[in-house]
């Protein structure tokens, strides 16, 4: 029996390996995400979901993380996800919108 040793991919065949456009703490790359993601977290979890085609309670889940980072070859883990996401929840939060509007301003979402 062989264990698995790497994650499924969805839509990333020929892909490159990107990384995050910003960092998890990097609030000052744009305010109104960080002040969205502290005072209203399920309006942005929303707002990334329809980002995404997903259902609007998705947006701050582990696996919508982990499609996100599939999706664009984003290295990592769900247990990074999931350690993300229980440590700095609002963070990851606002670092996941960041990264879909640099992506849009470079046409590339």
């Amino acid at each position: 029996m062989n264990p698995v040793v790497s994650q499924p991919t969805y839509g990333t065949a020929g892909a490159t390996v990107s990384d995050w456009q910003t960092g998890v703490f990097d609030c000052f790359d744009n305010l109104g995400v960080c002040l969205c993601g502290f005072f209203f977290p399920l309006c942005l979890s929303c707002q990334i979901a329809s980002d995404m085609n997903e259902f609007c309670l998705c947006g701050a889940s582990v696996a919508m993380r982990t499609l996100y980072r599939t999706r664009y070859g984003i290295p990592g883990s769900i247990c990074g996800d999931f350690m993300m996401l229980g440590c700095c929840p609002l963070c990851t939060l606002c670092q996941l919108k960041r990264d879909i509007e640099k992506r849009k301003a470079m046409n590339t979402l």
